[in-house]
């Protein structure tokens, strides 16, 4: 797991205490496209289950979740896929 994708999943951890989180580095699928770093680590899908999420939109998670990695996205991520649901919902 690379720097970029550790400190996400640490991130998301500290803020939602998920009951289940996969951070998947999707970087070698978009190669030639916008955003690609040979070095990878720019598109990535996150799963993320925690009763944070319970009750809010799935807009609102996804904001939730964006507020959290603001940082990365404003650096080397170029791409988030992001499933988010509470407990009971996968």
């Amino acid at each position: 797991m690379g720097e970029v994708a550790k400190q996400i999943r640490g991130k998301l951890t500290a803020a939602f205490a998920p009951t289940s989180l996969d951070v998947v580095d999707d970087s070698d699928k978009h190669q030639g496209h916008a955003g690609h770093r040979e070095e990878g680590e720019s598109h990535f899908t996150v799963r993320i289950v925690s009763q944070a999420f319970a009750g809010v939109s799935r807009i609102d998670r996804q904001r939730k979740v964006n507020r959290v990695l603001a940082e990365e996205l404003a650096g080397p991520v170029h791409a988030l896929s992001i499933k988010a649901s509470a407990p009971g919902e996968e």
